[in-house]
């Protein structure tokens, strides 16, 4: 059974996002939650700067965010270096452990593209907590 419970969080968050960027916030959370029925969502760093702070979904860990920025809406992935990204999604925070896809205004989303990294996402922590002792 999938739960695809929202948070009300979230919904405010992208009912405060204006124009493109809300619309496009929007579509990414269904994206998210149809890529994994146990996938969690929140907003976390709120700050005085960006008082609605971030959304972010998690399973064993979290998986990715997707601040709101100036002229696009980024998604950072977690642990994408360690993610595997055939369709070469990743086009931003290239350095380090994360990685990122950033949105602009015209672009169109590869759905099956982000549903797998989500998947490979929620795939890499849920290995890393069975790791552990």
């Amino acid at each position: 059974m999938r739960s695809m419970e929202r948070s009300a969080a979230v919904d405010e968050l992208i009912a405060h996002t204006p124009g493109w960027r809300g619309t496009t916030l929007a579509r990414l959370r269904e994206i998210i939650l149809a890529a994994d029925p146990e996938i969690v969502e929140d907003v976390k760093w709120r700050r005085p700067s960006n008082p609605l702070g971030v959304a972010v979904w998690a399973r064993n860990g979290n998986v990715c965010a997707a601040p709101v920025l100036k002229e696009r809406v980024r998604l950072s992935f977690f642990a994408g270096a360690s993610l595997p990204d055939p369709a070469h999604l990743f086009n931003a925070q290239l350095e380090g452990k994360s990685r990122g896809i950033d949105f602009h205004q015209s672009d169109k989303i590869d759905e099956p593209a982000l549903q797998g990294l989500v998947r490979a996402g929620v795939e890499h922590n849920v290995s890393k907590a069975s790791r552990k002792p």
